[in-house]
């Protein structure tokens, strides 16, 4: 019979991987427009958004379409990338998901006009596409 304590292990610290560290940093980046006064569409696809269900804690996975025409601000889009990525761990409904990447983008460049559409994987039979709109008051 052994009068051993028994073993204690413990699991190492896991560290942030530097791709975690840059998106939970992330935030939106701007530059001037090289146009100023001159009207034209930016058009933006975001193909893998990806948030959690609050009430379930299923994933949600959707395709971003961000359309926006710019003032005198452009949104630089490694850091768009970055904060589209930041809600992958988020709890936040679909409805609420669409408003807040527009309001950050609206917060960050101040667009003259602005379109994000979150079209939502179906999930049980259910398809969901939210539209959200912006337009500079001047």
């Amino acid at each position: 019979m052994s009068n051993s304590s028994p073993e204690i292990t413990t699991q190492p610290v896991q560290e942030m991987k530097y791709g975690e560290r840059e998106i939970a940093e992330g935030q939106l980046i701007t530059f001037p427009n090289p146009r100023i006064g001159r009207r034209y569409n930016i058009n933006i696809t975001l193909p893998e958004f990806t948030c959690k269900c609050p009430f379930s804690g299923y994933p949600d996975f959707a395709t971003i379409y961000v359309s926006y025409i710019p003032d005198t601000k452009v949104v630089e889009l490694k850091a768009l990338k970055l904060y589209i990525n930041s809600y992958r761990d988020r709890y936040i409904s679909h409805e609420e998901s669409a408003n807040q990447i527009l309001d950050d983008f609206v917060a960050a460049c101040d667009p003259l006009e602005l379109t994000v559409k979150a079209d939502f994987t179906p999930r049980g039979n259910v398809h969901t596409v939210v539209e959200v709109k912006h337009i500079k008051q001047v």
